[in-house]
């Protein structure tokens, strides 16, 4: 390793700083001294330089030139060799030194030799050999602070953290310097303040979203520009002419700003110098502000990247919050098939999830009615329960949804409320606005675009949902009366006997059931009855049984017995359209006669199940007549079967709807099942005996649901 000395006399030549250091490069001074005073009698231009002498020095004690020197005890140093003759060497000596008004702190590597006499030993004076190490030292504290500000971006400390460290360590480097970090907005229009501890609170906060562009000061010159834009004297340069006296107010004179750019060629902010006095950027500054300025990018690269992945984090976790949300409502809201109740699960769905207070008007007969009317608060719900309105003319249904301040143009204790705005989703249905949903907020809680959006979902839905309830409703009360009008409204007093029946739609009760019954009088004290069954459903067969009914009706009185009856109405069945579908029928059709101690029954079975004889204290026994279906063959005729009631007896007409209900072991009730039935409880009345059967059919399917309609007559002597 080379000595101080040699390092001095290697580094004697060269002054120039180093164009790619910030700091430039090591500097070495030389001096020779004379005498116990230390009189300057030869020094090289670089200890001119840098203790702010020159040649008037020559000839001059040290302490005379540099009296800094003395109170730091350099001069006791220089007197110590001298007197002892023994040679001195160290390192990292700290010096303060005031070279034309500016105080400034150097380090040297500093080696002091005693100078002799020609041919002796005497102590003549001393020689000074120095190496200012300053910009090494300054080198590794800059190098120091970069890996503490790489270490905080890489532990995702906050952007204006790792900023403010950063104009704080260009301040401690650069003693004169006040650093500024202005950060662009997304579109690059704009900066807004990142950093500057050093500047004037009113001078941050008027810069504060500065418009990027020219004549927008070195800061907004540079951004627009995309590349540095240095100041040495604002008062005169014309970046400056709109911000001249903000500057000047805040005793700034000169600036240097460098744009911060991304990886991808974006533009992040801007990096700034400031002086307090007009200057010109050495190559040490502007090789220090672009260091800085690539930190400064990763930063707010790394924070603008953490701040992307929260915000995609967010919309994800907030759009799988939201199809949770949509998923539960769906469920709520299709939970009943009812309009009305279903426009209030829409209210429930909406608070408090939604909005703290919620009503749903609709519109029914040209009159507006309010469905619902929900909020979280007990006192707030207490005034909506209140201030429960009656029907009101209907107003036009906003054809969007409408977002305002205030309370809405609707009844309702909105003053009371404190109602600060409200949002209006029109309810449709086909296109056409039957009412609204409204949401009222209170407070200072506007409502957001995504609960907005999410309402708009749910009275989309709920809308849908509604109006398959009201389709619902409508078509079952259509299917009960057609239904109600293929059945006897109310049973006929029937001259000794008595008559029950009952009748069960299959599912909901949403189509016209293919099994009918019927009882009517006939001349003569003649009473006829039947029971059938359609092969279909719905409208067909409601159109097949009006017609069984309708022939039967007319041809009866005019025809003797049941079999031509039935013939008739097989014919009337064959003579339909043939692309009219599958017109088939099975059917039991009889007449009867009242006598003083009994029913006379003349009857006939075509397809169906044979009738039951119940007969109490004695077996039920099958009615048997044979005889095909109706409306497949043109010579389908029955065959006839008479019976006679005695009092107490009955005549139990079925359809298979009964017989074929099963249970969860999927076996049938069967035609046994009536009979077992009838047998154990022994019945009497005929609305005891339907009760006997309708009960054992119950307990035998248990709640399983049945695909079919189920029918029962009965006719029981008295």
């Amino acid at each position: 390793m080379k000595a101080p000395g040699a390092r001095a006399a290697a580094a004697a030549d060269d002054h120039t700083a180093e164009p790619d250091h910030p700091f430039g490069r090591s500097t070495a001074v030389f001096a020779q001294f004379d005498g116990p005073a230390h009189l300057l009698r030869s020094a090289n231009p670089a200890f001119h330089d840098i203790l702010g002498t020159d040649a008037a020095a020559l000839g001059r004690p040290l302490a005379h030139s540099v009296p800094e020197l003395a109170e730091q005890g350099l001069t006791a140093l220089l007197d110590d060799v001298y007197r002892t003759g023994r040679p001195y060497s160290g390192q990292d000596i700290l010096v303060r030194l005031d070279a034309g008004g500016h105080s400034h702190e150097a380090y040297f590597d500093l080696t002091v030799e005693p100078r002799h006499r020609h041919g002796s030993r005497q102590v003549c004076g001393v020689r000074l050999l120095g190496v200012d190490i300053t910009p090494v030292r300054h080198a590794q504290a800059l190098a120091a602070e970069q890996r503490a500000l790489l270490e905080q971006i890489a532990r995702d400390a906050p952007v204006h953290e790792v900023l403010a460290g950063m104009t704080r360590t260009i301040e401690e480097l650069s003693p004169g310097v006040i650093a500024s970090v202005l950060l662009a907005d997304p579109d690059g229009l704009h900066l807004r303040h990142g950093a500057a501890p050093g500047l004037p609170d009113f001078y941050n906060e008027a810069i504060d979203g500065l418009p990027t562009g020219e004549g927008m000061g070195s800061c907004g010159t540079a951004a627009h520009r995309r590349r540095p834009v240095v100041a040495t004297d604002i008062a005169t340069d014309p970046s400056w002419v709109d911000y001249r006296d903000l500057a000047h107010r805040a005793g700034l004179a000169a600036c240097w700003s460098t744009p911060i750019i991304s990886s991808t060629g974006r533009l992040l902010g801007t990096f700034a110098m400031y002086h307090r006095t007009p200057r010109a950027p050495q190559p040490s500054d502007l090789a220090l502000s672009s260091a800085f300025a690539r930190i400064a990018a990763l930063a707010v690269e790394r924070h603008r990247a953490e701040e992307a992945r929260a915000i995609a984090e967010a919309k994800e976790k907030a759009a799988r919050e939201d199809l949770a949300f949509l998923l539960q409502a769906g469920t709520a809201l299709g939970r009943d098939l009812d309009y009305e109740q279903t426009l209030r699960h829409l209210a429930e769905l909406c608070v408090p999830d939604l909005a703290p207070v919620c009503v749903v008007d609709a519109v029914a007969d040209g009159r507006m009615r309010r469905i619902a009317a929900l909020a979280a608060e007990p006192r707030a719900q207490h005034l909506l329960d209140v201030h429960a309105d009656g029907a009101a003319p209907a107003p036009e249904p906003p054809g969007s949804t409408r977002i305002a301040r205030g309370a809405p143009d609707l009844p309702g204790p909105w003053a009371a409320l404190d109602v600060t705005g409200h949002v209006r989703i029109p309810l449709r249905e086909r296109g056409r606005g039957y009412g609204t949903l409204t949401l009222l907020t209170t407070g200072d809680d506007p409502l957001d675009w995504r609960r907005v959006a999410l309402a708009e979902e749910l009275a989309h839905r709920a809308s849908t949902v509604a109006r398959h309830a009201r389709q619902y409703r409508d078509r079952a009360r259509l299917a009960h009366d057609l239904q109600a009008g293929l059945l006897l409204a109310d049973m006929p007093e029937l001259p000794g006997g008595e008559l029950a029946a009952y009748y069960r739609p299959a599912g909901e009760g949403l189509d016209i059931g293919g099994d009918f019954y019927d009882v009517f009088a006939l001349p003569g004290d003649r009473w006829a009855f039947m029971i059938g069954d359609v092969c279909g459903r719905g409208a067909p067969a409601a159109t097949i049984t009006a017609l069984v009914r309708h022939t039967a009706r007319a041809v009866a009185p005019l025809l003797g017995d049941p079999v031509a009856v039935a013939g008739a109405i097989n014919t009337a069945l064959l003579e339909r359209a043939p692309d009219s579908g599958g017109d088939f029928v099975t059917l039991v059709y009889g007449h009867l006669l009242s006598r003083p101690d009994r029913l006379d029954i003349d009857l006939v079975r075509a397809g169906h199940l044979m009738p039951v004889h119940h007969r109490p204290g004695r077996p039920p026994e099958p009615v048997r007549s044979e005889g095909m279906l109706l409306g497949a063959f043109p010579d389908a005729v029955p065959e006839p079967a008479a019976l006679r009631l005695r009092a107490g007896e009955s005549l139990v007409l079925a359809t298979d709807g009964i017989t074929e209900s099963r249970d969860r072991g999927g076996r049938e009730f069967g035609e046994a099942g009536i009979t077992r039935a009838l047998a154990r409880v022994q019945p009497v009345t005929a609305p005891d005996v339907v009760s006997t059967v309708t009960s054992a059919v119950a307990r035998h399917t248990a709640g399983v649901p049945t695909d079919d309609d189920q029918a029962l007559l009965v006719l029981t002597a008295r």
